[in-house]
């Protein structure tokens, strides 16, 4: 950053275990990919390649190579270890992450129809190899507008004691189910919950991917919350909302 004398928010820098901010890559091609690795680097921290989307994007493994270069970390969305799990092939998922160098999965439990209980099973397994980014919440909205805020606690504190490293709350891609209603709106009966239960934030990731979601979790958690399924177009732009340098938190 340059340096103009201006007094602005203090940024942890990198390697940091708060103010992460998580990118999600749907497919990005190569070369716009490696641009904004090279030229943000130091902005970002974690590259999730959501979905299924690497097994059906070309060059992975030339992405993969890119980031180890940048000294950014990856991993695969919690989708794609869903859909090994619905067909029994959890060991194969294993073997995939280990064939990619992952250091870090995310299991989740947001599509596949199984408990917190079973899921934090498999996070005691796979905490054994990797570091587990778990992550709470359902992504069909009926569901999640079901599950209260007690559970949502309940689940975090399992996730943790099977010995996930951070939990990420569910937003979606689209910030409209599991954390949000549907309108977009964030629970705050399970945002307050978290905030009063003593949980350290800097153990707590929010998937906030829009400006309307980074803006809320900057004002209430601080310059240095967790952040992920960030668009890559936004690296920038978040950057300058957590150090008030936009309108919306100028005067934070």
């Amino acid at each position: 950053m340059l340096e103009t004398g201006l007094v602005l928010p203090f940024r942890e820098v990198k390697p940091r275990e708060n103010g992460l901010t998580i990118l999600i890559d749907n497919g990005t091609p190569l070369n716009l990919f490696k641009d904004i690795m090279v030229s943000s680097n130091n902005l970002i921290d974690f590259v999730k390649f959501g979905w299924g989307t690497s097994l059906v994007t070309p060059y992975m493994e030339r992405k993969m190579e890119w980031l180890r270069e940048q000294g950014i970390e990856y991993f695969f969305g919690g989708t794609l270890f869903e859909k090994f799990l619905s067909q029994n092939k959890v060991e194969e998922y294993y073997d995939l992450c280990k064939t990619w160098d992952c250091n870090y999965v995310e299991i989740s439990n947001g599509t596949v129809d199984i408990s917190n209980h079973e899921k934090a099973l498999y996070i005691k397994e796979f905490a054994n190899d990797f570091a587990v980014f778990s992550e709470v919440g359902n992504k069909d909205v009926s569901m999640a507008n079901e599950k209260n805020s007690i559970e949502w606690l309940e689940n975090i504190h399992e996730d943790f004691e099977a010995g996930a490293t951070k939990v990420i709350t569910e937003a979606r891609e689209s910030g409209t189910s599991g954390l949000c209603r549907e309108d977009g709106e964030i629970r705050m009966d399970i945002f307050q919950l978290i905030k009063d239960s003593g949980i350290p934030f800097e153990r707590m990731i929010f998937e906030a991917p829009n400006k309307k979601m980074q803006i809320f979790f900057i004002e209430h958690v601080g310059t240095n919350v967790n952040l992920a399924n960030i668009a890559l177009s936004d690296v920038i732009s978040l950057e300058t909302l957590r150090l008030g340098l936009r309108s919306d938190t100028f005067h934070m």
